[in-house]
């Protein structure tokens, strides 16, 4: 009579591959770790916070001029530019080592502001006076104003930096600014409180949201021409509570994200048929949007959560929240 062998325990060398083919598993499940710096603006804490992108921890809570909310990045990354806007400046900070280089003049109140796509000027919106700012970010010269709509916010500029787009949210435009000769060629009336103005990478279409009037408007940069109006309609959400801020358009310009305000999503919307494909929950009262330098994650800034939501971008997936300071305003992520 025959009996079964006991079965063989697998040698260590085959256990320990098998530990490392587990663990290679979940790493590719998690995604791959990035290693971006984002950039916080927190209105209410004059702070700015900085997380890391590997871990999604904050590292650090850097201390700013009053009510921080615009903020953007140098080309090259290595440089952070805030709108301090109860202290009517813009502050500059050094990316690595997360210190003060120095300050612009920006007229009084700047809320949002644009680089020219070299670097140099930097175009800002002074909300309290109707004027743009046109500042030299080398010499820290005013180069020239540009009169606007009544309280300017949103600024766009096109991708060969020829047309700057400034919206005025209490006279419902955006203005159409030639940047040889910072004069308005074009003012295309939106609907109520226009936010952002956002341009696609072929220069075929400029997004302009608009708070109050619950829509975006696709506007032709050529011909100054309205193409679409869209709408949102989210199920058990009230059409007041629909408010668009915040629009990033992914490079190959197929697709945008637009922040809904307090509806808590994000709508996610094909930019050829100006379908919405769908909505992503996120945290409260989302304003502002940014990318990853690769643009595999989405970041949202979430006023009344005080938060931030990632958004894997391939998957339209929200995968994760990070608190951050009190009413994160905007958000920029450099490598």
């Amino acid at each position: 009579m025959t009996t079964d062998a006991p079965p063989r325990r697998p040698s260590r060398t085959a256990r320990l591959l098998s530990a490392g083919a587990a663990a290679a598993a979940l790493l590719a499940f998690a995604g791959p770790a990035s290693a971006e710096k984002i950039f916080v603006s927190n209105e209410r804490d004059h702070t700015m916070s900085v997380v890391d992108g590997a871990t999604l921890k904050v590292v650090e809570t850097i201390k700013t001029g009053r009510r921080p909310r615009g903020i953007t990045a140098s080309p090259d990354g290595k440089l952070i530019y805030v709108c301090t806007s109860d202290d009517n400046r813009v502050e500059v900070y050094d990316s690595a080592t997360h210190k003060l280089v120095k300050t612009l003049p920006s007229g009084p109140d700047p809320e949002l502001f644009v680089l020219h796509p070299s670097g140099n000027p930097l175009y800002i919106a002074n909300e309290d006076d109707n004027m743009v700012t046109i500042v030299d970010v080398n010499t820290g010269q005013k180069l020239a104003e540009v009169p606007v709509g009544v309280e300017p916010e949103g600024m766009g500029i096109s991708p060969d930096g020829k047309v700057l787009v400034n919206t005025s949210e209490t006279t419902s435009m955006a203005h159409f600014i030639d940047t040889a000769t910072n004069q308005i060629v074009e003012n295309v009336v939106v609907d109520s409180r226009p936010r952002v103005a956002e341009f696609r990478s072929d220069n075929k279409q400029v997004w302009v949201s608009a708070e109050v009037g619950g829509t975006v408007s696709v506007i032709d940069p050529g011909t100054h021409q309205i193409l679409k109006k869209i709408t949102f309609e989210i199920p058990g959400v009230t059409a007041e509570a629909i408010q668009p801020v915040g629009v990033k358009i992914t490079k190959d310009g197929k697709t945008a994200f637009v922040a809904l305000g307090p509806a808590n999503r994000v709508a996610v919307v094909d930019t050829e048929t100006f379908a919405v494909k769908k909505y992503l929950l996120v945290g409260q009262r989302v304003w502002q949007l940014a990318f990853s330098p690769d643009e595999s994650r989405l970041y949202t800034t979430n006023g009344n959560s005080n938060d931030i939501s990632i958004v894997d971008v391939a998957s339209d997936k929200v995968s994760k929240s990070v608190t951050v300071g009190r009413s994160p305003w905007g958000a920029v992520a450099v490598p």
